[in-house]
């Protein structure tokens, strides 16, 4: 019976690939920061990029817009700023506390915001952006 269970689970269960998120590149243009490959790194990370923009602005304390394909904030910000900030945001509210995942997805109820693992069925609480 297990043996058939196991059959009836989809592929990509029994995947075991890293998740790579790609390096952000970004160019300064004057006094804003063009972040060019940020609708890539969200589709990636499998969440909005109106709430990966909104996370980024807050912890830069700074203005963004998301333009298409790409995120433009005010002020001058290097490349590692933003890795080490999506690295945060990967931590905090993408990957599955319990079984080290990236296939989650947050679900609010009434107020309250929650991680659910699509792989392992966990909920864990998380704090809203």
């Amino acid at each position: 019976m297990l043996n058939d269970a196991y059959r009836e689970l989809p592929p990509k269960v029994f995947k075991r690939e890293r998740f790579k998120v790609p390096r952000p590149v970004c160019t300064v243009f004057g006094s804003r920061t063009i972040f060019h490959n940020f609708k890539e790194i969200c589709d990636i990370l499998n969440r909005d990029p109106v709430q990966v923009l909104k996370y980024l602005s807050k912890e830069m304390a700074t203005a963004g817009t998301f333009d298409g394909t790409r995120a433009i904030f005010q002020g001058k910000f290097q490349p590692d700023t933003f890795e080490r900030l999506i690295e945060r945001y990967l931590n905090q509210f993408v990957m599955c506390p319990v079984c080290k995942r990236p296939d989650t997805k947050i679900v609010k109820e009434k107020r309250l915001h929650f991680l659910v693992c699509e792989a392992c069925g966990a909920r864990s609480s998380v704090k809203p952006i």
